[in-house]
């Protein structure tokens, strides 16, 4: 999940207006103005604007000038990837803003330090600026200012790893808006809520705040902000396993990127792209996508520019203690000091180099031991290929060839059945018998083809409009048979309107007959059996309701896995092979449908499958 940069330059504008009323320093915050604006392609013209508003401010003895300028002067750098630059840039805008004693100023460059901060991977020593900012801005009572303050620790805490903290300061920073939520953009806000539940894995949640702020943007045609709610949205939908979802909004984020020409956005989204296709198993395209996320993460600092922007921050610390000192100091033994000086850097310098090359060692030794193992785990991947191919090729052959005695028995059978005037009675049961039995065992090789073909993709859906009421009523009326032998009711529940859904029937027909047939298997004779279906917005509901035996809660997980072994057996003693429920999940997910079950021993089990329009 991504931090995004919220309201961070509109507080700094608002100071802005407040410099002067003559036209000339007008001009400049315009200028000032627009220059904040721009994307990071832009990031020359930035720092021309910074120069023209440090001569004009000269020339009109406009004191704030400076820290404008070198405020831009930061933006400029951090935009360009030169962070030891930005941080001087911004550390001297916070001393200019700490020498005029200006509250606004002073919280927008520790804000901007915060930011860089996050930018170069230190979250915990970001988290202690934008602290600084917040209480500053709690003390000027600067709604826009604490909304913003919050929202940012909020993405910290994120960053750390810590969501119940990041929940604490959003719902904070919720309150602090909620009067004023139309006039301001909260986007920023619900992106750092969704991140919050994304890392708490409460994926629905995660996605309806990125949903709402996807809807948001995309009226705004804010580019920027719309990427960031495609990226998060994929993300979500690959921790679902909806893979076709996942690729849609990768596409629109990768494109989104492209346009905007923004390296470390699309190194982003190249990372999200490797993590998808390792999760779909190919891991081949996985390793490609992250050997380019490598070449094209710009955003990424190594340990040799976070030194330097930690040594830069404490000289901004001795600086500032130096300072207050200075009056005190004499001009003692100069040259004995700039000798010492000498020395310590020539020190520093030889340390700093012998780190370096330390961790370039490591670095390369890790990544030869990475390189071994990924050619491992191809070489396994690839034998694993083999025995998966050569299982299916079998359990296809053994399964079509099993369908053929099964076939002629109940050829035969029917033979027999075409003169039963010379049958006993117990003969009539035999025969029976027979035919249930060839059934059954048709059922479970057809089952475990299914099996074969969905591991092979193998099948094709053929799309169809139909009425889901009218076609579920057929489905029931096909089991009435199956329930009168345990003399169990069916109740089918459905409204006056037809409900209209583009799906393939054959697999409907297949989904739906298992899980009624399920139903009447695991229920108790003279019980009953409701099935329902219901209209939403953008889906159907079909539900399957008993009075079985249920099943314990610590099952439900395994539930809809090949050949799960559950406690929970059918009445009478039913065949039950392990497979339907594995089926009828797969083909729901092949419709880009979703399936739910709610059960509790000894009350029945509630079974939902939601399929889209």
């Amino acid at each position: 999940m991504r931090l995004t940069k919220p309201l961070l330059l509109l507080v700094f504008s608002l100071a802005a207006l407040k410099i002067c009323a003559q036209i000339d320093t007008n001009a400049l915050k315009k200028i000032y103005d627009r220059a904040i604006d721009m994307p990071e392609t832009k990031a020359d013209s930035i720092l021309y604007f910074a120069d023209y508003i440090q001569t004009q401010s000269e020339k009109l003895h406009f004191d704030k000038g400076a820290v404008l300028s070198e405020r831009l002067r930061g933006i400029s750098a951090e935009l360009k990837g030169d962070f030891e630059t930005a941080i001087k840039q911004y550390l001297k805008c916070l001393e200019l803003a700490r020498a005029l004693k200006s509250n606004i100023y002073e919280s927008s460059a520790l804000t901007d330090l915060g930011f860089l901060y996050v930018n170069t991977n230190n979250p915990q020593k970001a988290k202690e600026f934008y602290l600084q900012a917040a209480g500053i801005d709690m003390s000027g009572r600067e709604i826009i200012s604490i909304e913003r303050n919050f929202n940012n620790l909020g993405g910290i805490y994120n960053k750390l790893h810590q969501p119940d903290s990041a929940l604490y300061f959003l719902q904070k920073a919720e309150e602090v808006s909620k009067p004023y939520a139309d006039k301001m953009d909260l986007s920023s806000m619900y992106n750092n809520f969704g991140n919050a539940y994304f890392a708490k894995k409460q994926w629905d949640k995660a996605l309806s705040f990125f949903q709402r702020n996807y809807v948001h943007n995309l009226a705004d045609g804010n580019r920027d902000m719309l990427w960031y709610d495609c990226l998060n949205m994929a993300d979500v939908y690959i921790e679902k396993v909806r893979f076709d979802s996942a690729m849609k909004y990768l596409d629109l984020s990768r494109d989104l990127a492209m346009e905007m020409e923004s390296k470390s956005k699309q190194a982003d989204v190249t990372a999200l792209y490797a993590k998808y296709y390792s999760r779909k198993g190919d891991y081949k395209t996985g390793y490609a996508y992250f050997e380019k996320w490598r070449d094209l993460d710009a955003a990424r600092v190594n340990e040799e520019t976070q030194q330097q922007i930690t040594d830069l921050q404490e000289r901004f610390n001795v600086k500032e203690k130096v300072q207050q000192n200075a009056l005190l100091e004499a001009q003692v033994e100069k040259q004995i000091l700039r000798s010492r000086n000498v020395t310590i850097a020539a020190v520093g310098v030889g340390l700093f180099a012998i780190g370096v090359a330390f961790s370039f060692i490591l670095i390369r030794r890790k990544n030869q031991k990475l390189e071994e193992q990924n050619e491992l785990i191809q070489k396994q991947n690839e034998k694993l290929s083999e025995l998966n191919a050569e299982k299916n090729s079998l359990i296809s052959v053994v399964s079509h060839d099993l369908n053929g005695p099964f076939t002629s028995i109940k050829m035969w059978n029917q033979i027999l059945q075409s003169d039963v005037s010379n049958l006993s009675s117990e003969q009539l049961k035999a025969l029976a018998r027979i035919e249930s039995s060839a059934e059954n065992g048709e059922k479970l090789i057809r089952n475990i083809l299914d099996v074969e073909k969905a591991e092979t993709n193998r099948h094709k859906i053929s799309l169809e409009n139909f009425d889901l009421k009218i076609f579920i009523e057929d489905v029931i009326n096909a089991h009435i048979p199956e329930a009168k032998q345990k003399d169990i009711s069916l109740m089918y529940e459905a409204g006056d309107k037809s409900v209209y859904i583009m799906s393939d029937r054959h697999l409907v027909n297949r989904i739906c007959e298992n899980l009624l047939s399920n139903a009447i298997k695991f229920t108790p004779r003279g019980k009953t059996v409701w099935i329902g279906v219901s209209d939403a917005k953008d889906a159907a509901h079909i539900k399957f309701r008993d009075e079985g035996v249920g099943i314990p809660r610590e099952e439900l997980p395994k539930l809809f896995s090949k050949y799960s072994n559950i406690s929970s057996k059918p009445t009478e003693g039913e065949a039950s092979t392990g497979l339907g429920l594995s089926i009828v999940k797969r083909l729901v997910e092949e419709l880009n449908g979703n399936i739910q079950c709610e059960s509790e021993p000894g009350h029945g089990s509630l079974f939902t499958v939601i399929l889209r329009k």
